[in-house]
């Protein structure tokens, strides 16, 4: 019976360092040492972010309808055609990028930035042009409003309606 214990303790004794052992090797080789080594064609980090952001309004405008009242466009190939950029080249880029993470955080926080920047001027842009709808839309009323004289001319009629028919007729061929 002792015999048995002791060989049961052995056992695990030797299941605990085992466990120990392979708990250990499971986190280092969970380390993250992966870098991807630079590409000769790598893209430069301002293209990038400018390449980032156009792509961001590409796919956004997927789903918007363009002039001729079509949607679910895909204007990537119009990306890639614009930087010369295929996409084997920047998937190989931002493989890169990604690997070295402050750079890649960098250059998406740039491409943010530009991107609010844009939508601001936008905004600013549409407010005055809205303006400028409405003064203009005020312009034709007021124009349209001064080119009726039937309502003017309606007044008279019911002013002198009582008067005989030669003072109505002097207002029809005055006006």
């Amino acid at each position: 019976m002792k015999k048995q214990k002791v060989k049961e303790l052995l056992l695990r004794d030797r299941m605990k360092k085992y466990s120990y052992i392979f708990v250990l090797l499971i986190l280092f080789s969970c380390t993250s040492n992966t870098i991807f080594k630079k590409p000769k064609d790598l893209i430069p980090k301002d293209s990038m972010s400018h390449l980032i952001q156009e792509m961001y309004i590409a796919s956004s405008a997927k789903f918007i309808k363009n002039n001729k009242q079509q949607n679910k466009i895909n204007y990537m190939p119009f990306v890639n055609e614009v930087y010369n950029i295929d996409s084997s080249r920047f998937q190989n880029s931002n493989y890169y990028y990604m690997s070295k993470i402050d750079e890649y955080e960098e250059i998406l926080t740039d491409a943010k930035t530009n991107l609010e920047k844009r939508k601001e001027t936008l905004n600013k842009l549409k407010v005055k042009l809205d303006s400028a709808r409405k003064d203009s839309l005020k312009k034709i009323k007021l124009l349209d409003s001064l080119k009726k004289p039937k309502v003017f001319l309606d007044t008279l009629k019911s002013k002198f309606k009582k008067n005989s028919n030669r003072q109505q007729e002097f207002i029809k061929n005055r006006f």
